[in-house]
């Protein structure tokens, strides 16, 4: 047992505080950014085209939660994952609840960001408390490692401390929000915010998590996004072997070159994958409101917008955003599912109506 301690500790490597005392911003990663700086300033101004902002928010949300929890092993499928928005709680599997606290927790955090200006460790613990029901805050006792997944070799300790922990993250509070304290271009400061954050791992559960959540909020800080859309857990899953192994690397050997690289790189092509979903998304609402509008007297903007603010809706949505009758809610949902613009589904002993055309965008890409 002894050994195993004296083994635990000398995995441990001090963290430096931040700001670095080295200057990272190599040629190779000055050269990368102009491309990743134009992708997101393209998605800031396609996103503001939506009519309704909450649209992109919620369809780009859901995919980002299913997509960062499956990172740490937390699967579900699209369909108990917009089931679970439907609020039918006794139909809800223990991993759809998990994925939906992933989004309530963004969405706190978003609030909670916009509303001060600044990202804290107040609102951080907030993200967590979200994602995980609890108010465990920062570790308090030793003992948590970091492993192989393929081998259960342990490959980082972070700091044990918890007074270390706690001296961190005030470091990296005042790092993300005092813009005077480094030069760095946004892009690679939030590559060392999030290098930061992952390697002090200051929770018991959900460090990931938060930590993919702080990246989007740490963008619309800098005001390089005006929504929490860009989501880069996609890029992780689609690389998450390279993603692992370049955190490692900056531990152990300080290369940070090639881990800005693969962030930078990552923020782009996810910058503009989510434009052409954005587009997608505009032609098919664009779709629907000249069919809406054409065929159907009960047509308005309400309704546009609760079919496309979520794959799945239910007669007390429609009821609660248009402010009609329960009676009036279920014959407009199913006029549209006669005519096939919905799919009606039943659930114990309600009904859901799907948007297909919407739900296919979101899975497929």
């Amino acid at each position: 047992m002894y050994r195993k301690l004296i083994f635990l500790y000398t995995m441990i490597r001090k963290l430096n505080l931040l700001p670095l005392d080295t200057d990272i911003e190599t040629r190779s990663v000055l050269k990368s950014l102009p491309s990743a700086h134009a992708a997101l300033a393209e998605l800031k101004g396609i996103a503001s085209t939506i009519p309704n902002q909450t649209i992109p928010i919620n369809t780009l949300g859901l995919q980002e939660a299913k997509d960062s929890s499956a990172i740490e092993n937390i699967i579900t499928t699209h369909d108990d994952l917009y089931k679970s928005g439907l609020n039918f709680d006794s139909f809800k599997s223990l991993n759809a609840k998990e994925v939906q606290n992933c989004i309530n927790a963004t969405k706190k955090g978003f609030e909670l960001t916009s509303k001060s200006g600044l990202l804290t460790n107040q609102i951080i613990l907030r993200i967590q408390e979200e994602l995980e029901g609890n108010k465990a805050g920062f570790r308090k006792l030793p003992g948590t490692v970091l492993k192989s997944s393929s081998t259960d070799e342990v490959i980082y300790t972070p700091p044990q401390d918890p007074e270390e922990i706690r001296s961190l993250m005030a470091n990296l509070e005042k790092f993300i929000n005092d813009r005077s304290l480094c030069d760095f271009d946004p892009l690679v400061k939030m590559s060392v915010i999030h290098f930061q954050f992952e390697s002090i791992h200051p929770f018991y559960d959900g460090n990931g998590r938060t930590g993919r959540i702080i990246n989007i909020l740490y963008l619309i800080h800098e005001g390089l996004q005006d929504l929490p859309i860009l989501y880069l857990s996609k890029f992780i899953i689609r690389k998450k072997p390279d993603y692992y192994r370049l955190l490692q690397e900056v531990r152990e050997t300080g290369n940070w070159e090639e881990w800005l690289l693969f962030m930078i790189r990552g923020i782009e092509t996810t910058a503009r994958e989510t434009i052409e979903l954005i587009l997608q998304i505009r032609e098919l609402m664009m779709h629907y409101k000249n069919t809406l509008r054409n065929n159907y007297k009960f047509y308005s903007q309400d309704l546009l917008n609760n079919l496309f603010k979520h794959p799945y809706t239910k007669i007390e949505f429609v009821q609660r955003d248009l402010n009609v009758s329960r009676i009036t809610a279920a014959n407009y949902l199913n006029q549209l599912a006669e005519d096939s613009l919905l799919t009606k589904k039943k659930l114990g002993t309600g009904n859901y109506y799907i948007n297909g055309p919407l739900f296919e965008l979101l899975t497929g890409r």
